[in-house]
């Protein structure tokens, strides 16, 4: 097996396309928008996570003190786009997270083209983030994120 291929699947079952929103006076909508494409892994496992950021040559490897792991994640819209992005749209993943992905994937796309900054941009990108997980849209009202 290829290692591309590897990689898609290991992340079907390990990985996580995630956008959160945090309150943010700074921020023209009083939001700041943060999508991540995050691996775990035990410690004892970790060899996979660092195969990952030396092949695509972006990210951090860091302790995730909730689960006492480590997580392999980008956060850079930038190398999102230009990196990750490319490489799951050319390599897919086979399970429904490929669904997931693909909005994923059209939010970071959205926030690289600046479209984050306008308010039917900002609402759009809620929306679609909004469908990232089951609850979303509550989450979304909870938070008083208009969508």
């Amino acid at each position: 097996m290829d290692l591309e291929s590897y990689f898609s699947g290991f992340v079907d079952g390990e990985g996580s396309f995630c956008v959160s929103f945090n309150k943010s006076k700074r921020h023209k909508f009083g939001w700041d928008i943060r999508p991540s494409f995050s691996v775990s892994q035990n410690r004892e496992n970790s060899l996979t996570l660092e195969k990952m950021r030396e092949y695509w040559n972006c990210g951090f490897i860091r302790p995730d003190s909730s689960d006492n792991t480590l997580k392999y994640e980008v956060r850079s819209v930038k190398m999102l786009v230009e990196i990750i992005i490319p490489h799951f749209e050319k390599f897919p993943m086979m399970s429904k997270k490929q669904e997931e992905f693909c909005r994923f994937a059209e939010i970071c796309r959205m926030m690289l083209d600046r479209k984050h900054l306008t308010k039917e941009g900002f609402n759009a990108i809620t929306n679609i983030a909004s469908k990232l997980n089951l609850h979303g849209k509550k989450k979304f009202s909870r938070l008083g994120i208009k969508i």
